[in-house]
């Protein structure tokens, strides 16, 4: 596929067979998964459906920019770090309230 040699491995295997223009969409949805996964995880906060959806908005406009900036620099991989490191945080947190309430 020309022009997405840079893709990392896990991703090579999703777009793998896939017309580079659907490789390109495929690549993007990641992101934008894996931002809102680390939104989710580490900043989100109870807001009403209205702010919810300007907040999910930007967040789809803004993963753009990381697309563009992916050709550059291991955006994906380090979403991916981000989500493991805020999972293992809020795992670990919930486990210290429940032994702090026993």
């Amino acid at each position: 596929m020309e022009g997405l040699e840079h893709v990392s491995p896990l991703l090579r295997i999703l777009i793998q067979g896939v017309d580079a223009v659907w490789a390109v969409r495929i690549y993007w949805l990641a992101i934008i998964v894996l931002c809102v996964l680390v939104y989710n995880l580490g900043f989100a906060k109870k807001l009403s459906v209205a702010k919810n959806i300007i907040v999910y908005a930007v967040l789809i406009v803004g993963s753009l920019l990381l697309l563009i900036l992916s050709y550059q620099l291991p955006v994906v991989e380090s979403l991916i770090a981000a989500a493991l490191v805020l999972g293992i945080y809020k795992f670990r947190l919930k486990t210290h309230k429940e032994e702090n309430q026993n």
